[in-house]
Protein backbone atom coordinates (compact mmCIF):
# COMPACT_ATOMS: atom_id res chain seq x y z
CA UNK A 1 0.00 0.00 0.00
CA UNK A 2 1.14 3.53 -0.95
CA UNK A 3 1.55 5.32 1.92
CA UNK A 4 0.31 8.96 2.36
CA UNK A 5 2.95 12.09 2.29
CA UNK A 6 1.80 14.44 4.88
CA UNK A 7 3.06 17.80 6.72
CA UNK A 8 3.15 19.24 10.26
CA UNK A 9 -0.65 20.22 10.00
CA UNK A 10 -3.76 18.79 8.23
CA UNK A 11 -7.53 19.24 7.80
CA UNK A 12 -9.94 15.96 8.25
CA UNK A 13 -12.50 14.93 8.25
CA UNK A 14 -14.90 12.94 10.81
CA UNK A 15 -18.29 12.26 8.99
CA UNK A 16 -19.30 9.65 11.64
CA UNK A 17 -19.23 13.08 14.27
CA UNK A 18 -20.39 15.63 11.90
CA UNK A 19 -17.37 17.31 11.60
CA UNK A 20 -16.55 18.39 8.31
CA UNK A 21 -13.25 19.96 8.44
CA UNK A 22 -11.14 20.12 11.96
CA UNK A 23 -7.46 21.16 11.74
CA UNK A 24 -4.85 18.53 13.20
CA UNK A 25 -1.63 18.97 14.95
CA UNK A 26 0.52 15.76 13.71
CA UNK A 27 2.59 14.42 16.05
CA UNK A 28 4.78 11.05 15.78
CA UNK A 29 5.97 12.12 19.30
CA UNK A 30 2.79 11.44 20.96
CA UNK A 31 1.32 7.45 20.80
CA UNK A 32 -2.44 8.08 21.09
CA UNK A 33 -4.35 11.10 18.77
CA UNK A 34 -6.80 13.39 20.41
CA UNK A 35 -10.06 15.34 19.97
CA UNK A 36 -11.21 18.46 21.64
CA UNK A 37 -14.16 17.99 23.72
CA UNK A 38 -16.07 19.42 26.10
CA UNK A 39 -19.33 18.50 28.34
CA UNK A 40 -18.22 15.04 28.00
CA UNK A 41 -21.13 12.20 29.48
CA UNK A 42 -21.11 8.82 29.20
CA UNK A 43 -24.13 7.31 28.64
CA UNK A 44 -26.25 3.59 27.57
CA UNK A 45 -27.66 2.93 24.14
CA UNK A 46 -29.25 -0.41 24.19
CA UNK A 47 -26.70 -1.82 26.76
CA UNK A 48 -23.62 -0.14 25.18
CA UNK A 49 -21.80 2.77 26.80
CA UNK A 50 -21.88 5.48 24.72
CA UNK A 51 -20.50 9.29 25.35
CA UNK A 52 -21.75 12.35 24.10
CA UNK A 53 -19.62 15.33 24.09
CA UNK A 54 -19.18 18.86 22.35
CA UNK A 55 -16.65 19.97 20.05
CA UNK A 56 -15.84 23.65 19.00
CA UNK A 57 -13.84 22.46 15.80
CA UNK A 58 -12.00 25.27 14.74
CA UNK A 59 -9.12 27.00 15.98
CA UNK A 60 -9.12 29.80 18.39
CA UNK A 61 -12.96 29.90 17.90
CA UNK A 62 -15.90 29.63 19.97
CA UNK A 63 -18.56 30.68 17.09
CA UNK A 64 -19.41 26.48 16.24
CA UNK A 65 -20.37 24.18 18.95
CA UNK A 66 -21.33 20.57 17.38
CA UNK A 67 -22.55 17.85 19.44
CA UNK A 68 -21.56 14.79 18.89
CA UNK A 69 -22.02 11.00 20.28
CA UNK A 70 -19.95 7.66 19.77
CA UNK A 71 -19.67 4.20 21.62
CA UNK A 72 -17.06 4.19 23.84
CA UNK A 73 -14.42 1.40 23.23
CA UNK A 74 -11.80 2.28 26.03
CA UNK A 75 -11.03 4.61 29.49
CA UNK A 76 -7.15 4.68 29.95
CA UNK A 77 -5.01 6.81 31.40
CA UNK A 78 -3.27 9.28 28.93
CA UNK A 79 -0.15 11.78 29.94
CA UNK A 80 -1.08 15.24 28.80
CA UNK A 81 1.30 17.94 27.26
CA UNK A 82 2.74 19.23 31.10
CA UNK A 83 3.41 15.41 31.54
CA UNK A 84 -0.14 14.59 34.58
CA UNK A 85 -2.13 11.61 34.40
CA UNK A 86 -5.68 12.04 33.14
CA UNK A 87 -8.78 9.35 32.11
CA UNK A 88 -10.15 9.94 29.45
CA UNK A 89 -12.60 8.23 27.38
CA UNK A 90 -11.68 6.79 23.87
CA UNK A 91 -13.55 6.26 20.64
CA UNK A 92 -12.95 5.00 17.35
CA UNK A 93 -14.41 6.62 13.85
CA UNK A 94 -13.29 6.97 10.44
CA UNK A 95 -10.89 9.86 9.54
CA UNK A 96 -11.13 10.97 6.19
CA UNK A 97 -8.04 12.47 5.17
CA UNK A 98 -7.02 14.01 1.43
CA UNK A 99 -8.75 11.29 -0.80
CA UNK A 100 -8.08 8.22 2.08
CA UNK A 101 -10.26 6.94 5.15
CA UNK A 102 -9.69 4.74 7.43
CA UNK A 103 -10.40 4.08 11.44
CA UNK A 104 -8.97 5.58 14.09
CA UNK A 105 -9.35 5.85 18.49
CA UNK A 106 -9.26 9.02 19.55
CA UNK A 107 -9.19 10.13 23.29
CA UNK A 108 -11.71 12.99 24.47
CA UNK A 109 -10.44 16.28 26.52
CA UNK A 110 -9.97 19.74 26.34
CA UNK A 111 -7.68 21.32 24.01
CA UNK A 112 -8.99 24.88 24.46
CA UNK A 113 -6.11 26.18 25.78
CA UNK A 114 -4.05 24.54 22.60
CA UNK A 115 -3.46 25.71 19.51
CA UNK A 116 -5.02 22.63 17.37
CA UNK A 117 -8.88 21.06 18.09
CA UNK A 118 -7.56 17.54 17.14
CA UNK A 119 -3.99 15.74 17.43
CA UNK A 120 -2.96 12.69 15.36
CA UNK A 121 -0.80 10.61 17.03
CA UNK A 122 1.22 7.82 15.75
CA UNK A 123 -1.05 4.87 16.55
CA UNK A 124 -3.11 6.07 14.09
CA UNK A 125 -0.44 7.06 11.28
CA UNK A 126 1.12 3.08 11.12
CA UNK A 127 1.45 1.80 8.17
CA UNK A 128 -0.06 4.53 6.40
CA UNK A 129 1.54 8.12 6.56
CA UNK A 130 5.07 9.55 6.30
CA UNK A 131 5.17 12.54 7.88
CA UNK A 132 7.54 15.63 6.05
CA UNK A 133 7.91 17.99 8.92
CA UNK A 134 8.63 21.01 6.34
CA UNK A 135 5.60 20.80 4.78
CA UNK A 136 1.98 21.97 5.62
CA UNK A 137 -1.39 21.21 4.42
CA UNK A 138 0.36 18.98 1.76
CA UNK A 139 -3.07 17.06 0.87
CA UNK A 140 -5.10 20.94 0.50
CA UNK A 141 -6.31 23.57 2.12
CA UNK A 142 -9.58 25.24 3.27
CA UNK A 143 -10.27 29.52 3.01
CA UNK A 144 -12.25 31.24 5.33
CA UNK A 145 -15.31 31.15 3.19
CA UNK A 146 -15.33 27.69 2.61
CA UNK A 147 -15.24 27.07 6.60
CA UNK A 148 -17.87 29.94 6.90
CA UNK A 149 -19.96 27.40 3.92
CA UNK A 150 -19.45 24.57 5.77
CA UNK A 151 -20.20 25.36 9.10
CA UNK A 152 -23.46 27.30 7.70
CA UNK A 153 -22.05 30.80 10.04
CA UNK A 154 -23.27 33.79 9.52
CA UNK A 155 -21.05 36.41 8.06
CA UNK A 156 -21.06 39.68 9.90
CA UNK A 157 -20.28 42.48 8.90
CA UNK A 158 -18.02 44.85 10.42
CA UNK A 159 -19.58 48.31 11.40
CA UNK A 160 -18.35 48.41 14.82
CA UNK A 161 -15.09 49.53 16.44
CA UNK A 162 -11.83 48.91 16.24
CA UNK A 163 -10.40 47.14 19.25
CA UNK A 164 -6.65 45.76 19.20
CA UNK A 165 -6.27 43.21 22.57
CA UNK A 166 -2.62 43.97 23.97
CA UNK A 167 -0.88 41.33 24.87
CA UNK A 168 1.56 38.21 24.20
CA UNK A 169 0.00 34.58 23.66
CA UNK A 170 -3.22 34.90 21.49
CA UNK A 171 -3.31 31.28 22.11
CA UNK A 172 -4.42 31.58 25.77
CA UNK A 173 -7.63 31.25 26.69
CA UNK A 174 -8.48 34.71 28.13
CA UNK A 175 -7.42 36.28 24.91
CA UNK A 176 -9.17 34.20 22.70
CA UNK A 177 -12.25 34.30 24.69
CA UNK A 178 -12.19 38.56 24.67
CA UNK A 179 -11.34 38.28 20.69
CA UNK A 180 -14.12 36.11 19.97
CA UNK A 181 -16.42 38.39 21.91
CA UNK A 182 -15.09 41.45 20.58
CA UNK A 183 -15.85 39.68 17.03
CA UNK A 184 -19.45 38.48 17.67
CA UNK A 185 -20.71 41.82 18.95
CA UNK A 186 -19.50 43.19 15.09
CA UNK A 187 -16.23 45.39 16.44
CA UNK A 188 -13.22 44.71 14.12
CA UNK A 189 -10.48 43.08 16.26
CA UNK A 190 -6.67 43.32 16.09
CA UNK A 191 -4.10 41.13 18.18
CA UNK A 192 -0.86 43.19 19.09
CA UNK A 193 1.88 40.93 20.40
CA UNK A 194 3.67 43.29 22.99
CA UNK A 195 7.04 42.68 21.92
CA UNK A 196 6.04 43.24 17.81
CA UNK A 197 5.49 46.56 18.41
CA UNK A 198 7.71 49.73 18.59
CA UNK A 199 7.06 53.40 19.07
CA UNK A 200 7.57 56.45 17.61
CA UNK A 201 7.63 59.42 20.30
CA UNK A 202 6.91 62.52 18.68
CA UNK A 203 4.94 65.46 20.06
CA UNK A 204 2.77 66.11 16.96
CA UNK A 205 2.44 62.67 15.38
CA UNK A 206 3.19 60.04 17.96
CA UNK A 207 2.99 56.74 16.45
CA UNK A 208 3.14 52.77 17.22
CA UNK A 209 4.67 50.72 14.52
CA UNK A 210 4.14 47.05 14.19
CA UNK A 211 6.48 44.33 13.16
CA UNK A 212 7.27 44.39 9.50
CA UNK A 213 6.99 48.03 9.32
CA UNK A 214 3.02 48.49 9.56
CA UNK A 215 1.88 51.51 11.16
CA UNK A 216 -1.34 50.74 13.55
CA UNK A 217 -4.02 53.51 13.14
CA UNK A 218 -7.71 54.33 13.21
CA UNK A 219 -7.76 52.49 16.56
CA UNK A 220 -10.58 53.63 18.65
CA UNK A 221 -9.61 51.38 22.03
CA UNK A 222 -7.02 48.82 23.12
CA UNK A 223 -7.22 46.48 25.70
CA UNK A 224 -3.96 45.89 27.51
CA UNK A 225 -3.61 42.34 29.11
CA UNK A 226 0.20 42.52 29.71
CA UNK A 227 2.35 39.68 31.49
CA UNK A 228 4.20 40.56 34.48
CA UNK A 229 7.48 40.27 32.42
CA UNK A 230 6.38 42.92 30.15
CA UNK A 231 5.28 45.56 32.72
CA UNK A 232 7.64 48.16 31.77
CA UNK A 233 7.47 47.90 28.20
CA UNK A 234 3.34 46.89 27.72
CA UNK A 235 2.87 50.27 30.37
CA UNK A 236 4.70 52.20 28.06
CA UNK A 237 2.71 51.57 24.95
CA UNK A 238 -0.40 51.52 26.56
CA UNK A 239 1.07 55.76 27.05
CA UNK A 240 1.74 55.81 23.70
CA UNK A 241 -1.79 54.82 22.65
CA UNK A 242 -3.10 57.14 25.31
CA UNK A 243 -1.28 59.97 23.55
CA UNK A 244 -2.62 58.97 20.30
CA UNK A 245 -6.10 59.72 21.71
CA UNK A 246 -6.68 55.83 21.60
CA UNK A 247 -9.21 54.33 25.17
CA UNK A 248 -7.40 51.94 27.00
CA UNK A 249 -9.43 50.09 29.12
CA UNK A 250 -7.34 49.45 31.78
CA UNK A 251 -4.77 52.63 31.19
CA UNK A 252 -0.94 52.70 32.25
CA UNK A 253 -0.70 54.11 35.42
CA UNK A 254 -3.29 51.77 37.15
CA UNK A 255 -1.28 49.22 35.66
CA UNK A 256 1.90 49.80 36.62
CA UNK A 257 0.94 50.80 40.49
CA UNK A 258 -1.31 47.51 40.64
CA UNK A 259 1.79 45.78 39.82
CA UNK A 260 3.86 46.72 42.34
CA UNK A 261 2.74 44.34 45.33
CA UNK A 262 4.04 47.35 48.07
CA UNK A 263 2.80 50.46 46.68
CA UNK A 264 -0.80 48.47 45.28
CA UNK A 265 -1.07 48.02 49.59
CA UNK A 266 -0.03 51.54 50.40
CA UNK A 267 -2.86 52.50 48.11
CA UNK A 268 -5.45 50.19 49.42
CA UNK A 269 -4.74 51.88 53.12
CA UNK A 270 -4.71 55.28 52.04
CA UNK A 271 -8.12 54.26 50.62
CA UNK A 272 -9.45 53.36 54.63
CA UNK A 273 -9.38 49.23 53.16
CA UNK A 274 -8.36 46.26 54.80
CA UNK A 275 -5.51 43.88 54.05
CA UNK A 276 -4.01 41.52 56.02
CA UNK A 277 -0.93 42.69 58.63
CA UNK A 278 1.83 43.56 56.48
CA UNK A 279 5.48 44.03 57.05
CA UNK A 280 8.33 45.11 54.88
CA UNK A 281 11.80 45.69 55.34
CA UNK A 282 15.39 46.18 53.48
CA UNK A 283 17.69 44.20 55.54
CA UNK A 284 17.96 41.06 57.19
CA UNK A 285 19.15 42.87 60.35
CA UNK A 286 15.17 43.20 60.83
CA UNK A 287 14.00 39.76 60.33
CA UNK A 288 12.80 38.90 64.01
CA UNK A 289 10.97 42.72 64.18
CA UNK A 290 9.31 41.92 61.43
CA UNK A 291 8.64 37.94 61.98
CA UNK A 292 6.80 40.41 65.29
CA UNK A 293 5.33 42.77 63.63
CA UNK A 294 2.54 39.97 61.95
CA UNK A 295 1.75 38.70 64.97
CA UNK A 296 4.65 35.81 64.51
CA UNK A 297 4.46 32.36 62.59
CA UNK A 298 2.77 31.05 61.03
CA UNK A 299 3.04 33.78 58.44
CA UNK A 300 3.59 34.29 54.92
CA UNK A 301 6.30 35.47 52.68
CA UNK A 302 5.81 37.21 49.37
CA UNK A 303 8.30 38.15 46.82
CA UNK A 304 7.31 41.37 45.19
CA UNK A 305 7.97 40.03 41.99
CA UNK A 306 5.99 37.09 42.56
CA UNK A 307 3.23 36.00 39.73
CA UNK A 308 0.20 33.56 40.01
CA UNK A 309 0.81 32.36 43.49
CA UNK A 310 4.67 31.50 42.47
CA UNK A 311 7.03 33.45 45.16
CA UNK A 312 4.37 32.73 48.20
CA UNK A 313 5.83 30.83 51.07
CA UNK A 314 4.19 29.49 53.98
CA UNK A 315 6.48 29.69 57.21
CA UNK A 316 4.81 27.72 59.93
CA UNK A 317 7.38 28.42 62.63
CA UNK A 318 9.47 31.41 63.69
CA UNK A 319 12.71 29.16 62.71
CA UNK A 320 11.26 28.48 59.27
CA UNK A 321 10.22 32.63 58.38
CA UNK A 322 14.01 33.33 60.04
CA UNK A 323 15.61 31.13 57.03
CA UNK A 324 13.15 31.66 54.22
CA UNK A 325 13.31 35.65 54.86
CA UNK A 326 17.22 35.93 55.18
CA UNK A 327 17.50 33.47 52.10
CA UNK A 328 15.30 36.09 50.15
CA UNK A 329 17.18 39.04 51.23
CA UNK A 330 20.86 37.36 50.46
CA UNK A 331 19.83 37.21 46.98
CA UNK A 332 18.66 40.97 47.11
CA UNK A 333 14.84 39.80 46.49
CA UNK A 334 12.33 42.05 47.26
CA UNK A 335 9.95 40.94 49.72
CA UNK A 336 6.63 41.26 52.43
CA UNK A 337 6.07 39.22 55.55
CA UNK A 338 1.86 39.21 56.16
CA UNK A 339 -0.15 37.43 58.66
CA UNK A 340 -1.60 33.91 58.05
CA UNK A 341 -5.36 33.65 58.14
CA UNK A 342 -5.57 30.45 59.32
CA UNK A 343 -9.27 30.35 59.48
CA UNK A 344 -9.24 31.16 55.61
CA UNK A 345 -9.14 27.15 55.38
CA UNK A 346 -7.00 27.83 52.31
CA UNK A 347 -9.82 29.27 50.42
CA UNK A 348 -10.50 33.14 49.16
CA UNK A 349 -13.33 34.98 46.71
CA UNK A 350 -12.33 36.30 43.61
CA UNK A 351 -14.66 39.20 42.56
CA UNK A 352 -14.33 40.31 39.01
CA UNK A 353 -15.31 44.18 38.63
CA UNK A 354 -15.98 46.09 35.67
CA UNK A 355 -16.47 49.68 35.74
CA UNK A 356 -17.30 49.91 39.29
CA UNK A 357 -19.32 46.66 39.55
CA UNK A 358 -18.91 43.61 40.52
CA UNK A 359 -20.06 41.04 37.46
CA UNK A 360 -18.73 37.67 38.67
CA UNK A 361 -17.38 35.71 41.73
CA UNK A 362 -16.06 32.87 42.48
CA UNK A 363 -14.70 31.51 45.51
CA UNK A 364 -10.92 29.83 45.08
CA UNK A 365 -9.71 26.10 46.65
CA UNK A 366 -6.36 25.63 47.32
CA UNK A 367 -4.95 22.03 46.10
CA UNK A 368 -4.85 19.37 48.40
CA UNK A 369 -1.08 20.21 50.24
CA UNK A 370 -1.38 23.39 49.81
CA UNK A 371 -1.94 27.22 51.73
CA UNK A 372 -3.68 28.73 49.11
CA UNK A 373 -6.04 29.02 46.89
CA UNK A 374 -4.17 29.27 42.93
CA UNK A 375 -6.09 27.76 40.05
CA UNK A 376 -2.78 27.72 37.87
CA UNK A 377 -1.18 25.47 40.64
CA UNK A 378 -4.25 22.75 40.63
CA UNK A 379 -6.85 24.61 42.88
CA UNK A 380 -10.58 24.79 41.97
CA UNK A 381 -13.46 27.37 41.58
CA UNK A 382 -17.02 27.07 42.69
CA UNK A 383 -19.68 29.67 42.18
CA UNK A 384 -20.31 31.58 45.43
CA UNK A 385 -22.69 34.37 46.87
CA UNK A 386 -20.45 37.29 47.93
CA UNK A 387 -21.72 39.61 50.70
CA UNK A 388 -22.67 43.63 50.41
CA UNK A 389 -19.43 44.25 52.46
CA UNK A 390 -17.46 42.09 49.94
CA UNK A 391 -18.41 43.61 46.70
CA UNK A 392 -18.23 46.94 48.29
CA UNK A 393 -15.07 46.18 49.67
CA UNK A 394 -13.52 45.00 45.47
CA UNK A 395 -15.42 47.72 44.17
CA UNK A 396 -13.33 50.44 46.31
CA UNK A 397 -10.19 48.36 45.53
CA UNK A 398 -10.26 48.59 41.84
CA UNK A 399 -11.50 52.42 42.16
CA UNK A 400 -8.12 53.07 44.81
CA UNK A 401 -6.00 50.92 42.07
CA UNK A 402 -7.90 53.21 38.63
CA UNK A 403 -9.01 49.93 37.01
CA UNK A 404 -11.75 50.22 34.97
CA UNK A 405 -10.99 45.67 34.70
CA UNK A 406 -10.04 43.78 37.94
CA UNK A 407 -9.86 40.61 39.22
CA UNK A 408 -9.86 41.34 43.38
CA UNK A 409 -8.92 38.90 45.28
CA UNK A 410 -10.65 38.71 48.91
CA UNK A 411 -9.88 36.23 52.00
CA UNK A 412 -12.56 35.70 54.60
CA UNK A 413 -11.36 36.11 58.25
CA UNK A 414 -12.81 36.13 61.65
CA UNK A 415 -12.74 40.07 61.82
CA UNK A 416 -13.98 39.90 58.09
CA UNK A 417 -13.15 40.53 54.56
CA UNK A 418 -9.74 41.41 53.96
CA UNK A 419 -8.23 42.11 50.60
CA UNK A 420 -5.59 40.38 49.33
CA UNK A 421 -4.43 41.44 45.49
CA UNK A 422 -6.03 43.54 42.55
CA UNK A 423 -5.04 42.02 39.56
CA UNK A 424 -5.06 43.90 36.21
CA UNK A 425 -5.49 40.97 34.10
CA UNK A 426 -7.75 38.68 35.61
CA UNK A 427 -7.82 35.67 34.30
CA UNK A 428 -11.13 34.57 32.24
CA UNK A 429 -11.23 30.47 32.13
CA UNK A 430 -12.19 29.95 35.82
CA UNK A 431 -14.51 32.58 36.42
CA UNK A 432 -16.57 31.42 32.72
CA UNK A 433 -16.17 28.13 33.15
CA UNK A 434 -17.67 28.09 37.03
CA UNK A 435 -20.25 31.24 36.68
CA UNK A 436 -20.98 30.67 32.72
CA UNK A 437 -21.26 33.97 32.09
CA UNK A 438 -19.93 36.09 29.15
CA UNK A 439 -17.03 38.22 31.02
CA UNK A 440 -15.12 38.45 28.00
CA UNK A 441 -18.48 39.86 26.36
CA UNK A 442 -18.93 42.35 28.99
CA UNK A 443 -15.42 43.70 28.86
CA UNK A 444 -16.65 44.86 25.55
CA UNK A 445 -19.52 46.09 26.33
CA UNK A 446 -17.52 48.46 28.95
CA UNK A 447 -15.75 49.73 26.25
CA UNK A 448 -18.51 50.41 24.28
CA UNK A 449 -20.01 52.11 26.68
CA UNK A 450 -17.13 54.38 27.13
CA UNK A 451 -17.06 55.03 23.40
CA UNK A 452 -21.11 55.64 23.45
CA UNK A 453 -21.55 53.13 20.56
CA UNK A 454 -24.51 51.76 19.61
CA UNK A 455 -24.75 49.06 17.35
CA UNK A 456 -26.97 46.90 16.01
CA UNK A 457 -26.24 42.95 17.30
CA UNK A 458 -28.90 41.08 15.95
Amino acid sequence: MDKIIIGSEEWCHLPQLGIPAVKVRVDSGARTSALHAFNIKSFKRGGIPWVSFHVHPLQRSRAVSLHCEAPIVDRRMVKNTSGASEKRYVIKVPMRMGENTWEIELTLTNRDSMGYRMLLGREAMANRILVDPSMSMSLGRFSESELVDMYGMQRKAKTGLKIALLASNPELYSNQRIMEAGTERGHEMIFLGVKDCYMKLDDENPEVHYRGGHIITDLDAVIPRIRPSATFYGCALTRQFESMGVYALNHSLAISQSRDKLFSLQLLIKSGLDIPVTGFANSPIDTNELIEMVGGAPLIVKLLEGTQGRGVVLAETKKAAESVINAFKAVKANLLVQEFIKEAGGKDLRLFVINGKVKAVIQREAAPGEFRANLHQGGSASVVRATSEERRLAIKAAKAMGLAVAGVDIIRSKGGPLLLEVNSSPGLEGIETATEKDVAGMMIEAIEQQLKWKGNLT
